[in-house]
């Protein structure tokens, strides 16, 4: 039976890099966020969201920065926003987990895992996660991130310690690389399943 692995944690906390870790060591990966991006780029989504969002289009493409203007300060296009992605993004995960049967394992790297009551879907929860100042700086240091933007997407995410708190296992990644590639290792051990370098 395939192991899935659900990754998550708030923003600037590391889960880009910990996951190429995990891929590295020949886990599957589905990148949510990153299927959403395909997704915008072109195809029906792109058409539903232009119908409710008309200005956020440019070039056949959905814009992110004007989506998230349009959405990101109202709950109610947010979820509008939602009810559009989700299913779509659902369907591309069933088409991964058919491609990858037989695997021993499959990482979903998904940042609003608790959020949406998603970890239920999982065997085991990894969460990444870093000291408070660390994530700021981090976040801080992307282009085009404002303070305002960051408090704004750190309101609609769950406390870290709560993350922490439900995770089956927890990456601390405000160390070295080669400590949180250990950390990923120990885990891969853990769960039977063959390490990285």
């Amino acid at each position: 039976m395939t192991l899935k692995l659900a990754l998550t944690g708030s923003i600037g906390m590391g889960k880009s890099t910990v996951a190429q870790m995990f891929v590295d060591a020949g886990v599957p990966l589905f990148d949510a966020d990153a299927e959403v991006r395909r997704l915008q780029s072109g195809g029906p989504l792109v058409e539903k969201i232009g119908a409710r969002w008309p200005d956020a289009i440019v070039n056949g493409a959905v814009d992110r920065d004007r989506l998230g203007a349009r959405v990101l300060a109202d709950r109610d296009e947010l979820a509008a926003l939602e009810v559009m992605v989700h299913p779509a993004v659902q369907g591309a995960r069933e088409d991964f987990l058919v491609a990858h049967r037989g695997a021993p394992a499959l990482l979903f790297d998904i940042p609003l895992l608790f959020e949406t009551g998603g970890d239920k879907a999982f065997d085991k929860v990894i969460v990444v996660s870093a000291p408070a100042a660390v994530q700021r700086e981090r976040v801080l240091a992307r282009p085009g991130m404002t303070v305002a933007k960051y408090d704004g997407i750190i309101a609609r995410q769950m406390e870290d310690a709560e993350k922490r708190r439900r995770a089956d296992f927890v990456i601390d990644t405000s160390r070295s690389l080669a400590e949180t590639r250990a950390e990923v290792n120990a885990i891969l051990a853990c769960l039977g399943l063959p390490t990285g370098r």
